[in-house]
């Protein structure tokens, strides 16, 4: 069995973890993470009308971590903070931050429970707007600030032969499939961590499986058989 693993170079240690010892596996970055400038981030936020009278911050990755300490100065005392993804979850308390709520799976999971406005959403640049037109119906104010961009890699030809010789493709977000869709081949299956991911998979690949987890390494083993 092949498997291709597409995070970017340095991200990919843990799915190792969950691939068979007897596998062939391989790298292939599809996407890179391009971060703002703190100092920007941090004027966008103290020119918010809302700033330190925010009652709600969203966070919707793990990649915000250089930042959250300055999104928690824009809350105001008792702000309710919500997380995207245990990933998420954990670096939030690594900076000892109380999480009032955790989706699992997507940012619109978490539109029950958060209450208060305004709220401040953190992520990237091209952030799914579910969550937030879900509370801006809700009459809750919604501001945005972004951290990063996710950029699409240009793909060599032996990283495109690489991903069609694939049986077992690792895709981590809708944008690693833009860049992967045309070159794996339809007899593959696609591991995606969650809902969101899988829908956009889906919608143009037949074989795809959710969880990113230990558990997948035995399914793995299963279709090797």
């Amino acid at each position: 069995m092949k498997i291709v693993l597409t995070r970017e170079s340095g991200y990919n240690g843990s799915l190792r973890t969950f691939t068979p010892p007897s596998a062939m596996t391989y790298e292939v970055p599809l996407t890179r993470t391009m971060y703002r400038s703190l100092v920007d981030v941090e004027a966008e936020l103290e020119a918010c009308e809302q700033f330190r009278s925010f009652w709600s911050l969203v966070v919707t990755s793990p990649r915000s971590g250089d930042y959250v300490e300055s999104a928690m100065r824009a809350l105001r005392r008792g702000a309710a903070v919500f997380s995207v993804g245990r990933a998420t979850t954990r670096l939030l308390v690594s900076h000892d931050i109380v999480v009032t709520g955790e989706s699992e799976s997507t940012a619109l999971d978490l539109a029950a429970f958060v209450r208060r406005g305004p709220v401040l959403l953190l992520g990237a640049v091209a952030m799914r707007e579910e969550l937030s037109r879900a509370l801006e119906e809700r009459g809750l104010v919604v501001v945005t600030v972004a951290c990063y961009e996710t950029v699409a890699m240009e793909l060599t030809t032996h990283q495109r032969e690489t991903l069609a010789g694939a049986d077992v493709v690792f895709i981590g977000a809708p944008s690693a499939w833009d860049v992967a869709k045309d070159y794996v081949s339809r007899a593959a299956w696609v591991i995606v961590p969650g809902p969101t991911t899988g829908d956009a998979v889906r919608a143009s690949h037949p074989q795809v499986l959710e969880g990113w987890e230990p558990a997948i390494r035995d399914v793995l083993e299963t279709l090797d058989t």
